[in-house]
């Protein structure tokens, strides 16, 4: 079975490794990049067609893997959750979902981008075939949205960025984000009526 994030439902080996990389076991760390860098890099590139930044954010996560384990690994011990699902590669993909929006900020800031270099969507998303498995009625509501509205509510509910995030990921002003979701959900709820 696949979990929300395009991995495995290993997340209990997942999570070992893990525990393992907060006590400096590198074999550990090799075997959890080597896990679940092909899937994070995936994601990624969905959302970014820059291959340097891709790149640069990999590496970034990774190396808040490393230095961050032990309080994932604490986390869990203490019954909590920082996490979407509280799963390691949940946890995973929320370290690289921050780091591409401070790498697009930091681009954004540094050099005008250009227009083949925005943040796009080439292909459907984990969170779109997932979307199809839920109800018939909701399945149906997502789809009838304009793609505009879709991709605000997979950044702002499914990836839990927030407005000024959704914001720098689509490269649209907040206002326009703010607006955008507040349409999606009225058109959800009257479809679901």
């Amino acid at each position: 079975m696949v979990d929300h994030l395009g991995v495995g439902r290993s997340s209990d080996d997942e999570e070992r490794l893990l525990r393992r990389v907060a006590r400096a076991d590198l074999d550990a760390f090799d075997e959890l990049y080597r896990r679940t860098s092909p899937w994070l890099a995936m994601r990624l590139r969905r959302r970014c067609r820059d291959d340097g930044i891709v790149a640069e954010v990999l590496q970034d996560t990774y190396v808040t893997v490393w230095r961050a384990a032990g309080s994932f690994a604490g986390i869990r011990r203490s019954g909590g959750t920082d996490a979407p699902g509280g799963s390691a590669a949940g946890w995973i993909w929320t370290i690289a979902a921050r780091r591409l929006v401070d790498a697009l900020r930091k681009r954004a800031r540094t050099q005008e981008v250009p227009a083949e270099h925005l943040p796009v969507r080439s292909v459907p998303a984990a969170e779109d075939e997932a979307l199809g498995s839920i109800g018939l009625e909701l399945a149906t509501a997502l789809n009838d949205l304009a793609p505009e509205l879709r991709e605000v509510l997979a950044a702002m509910v499914l990836d839990g960025f927030t407005v000024r995030e959704t914001s720098v990921l689509l490269g649209v002003p907040e206002g326009t984000v703010k607006s955008r979701a507040r349409r999606a959900r009225n058109a959800l709820r009257e479809a679901l009526a």
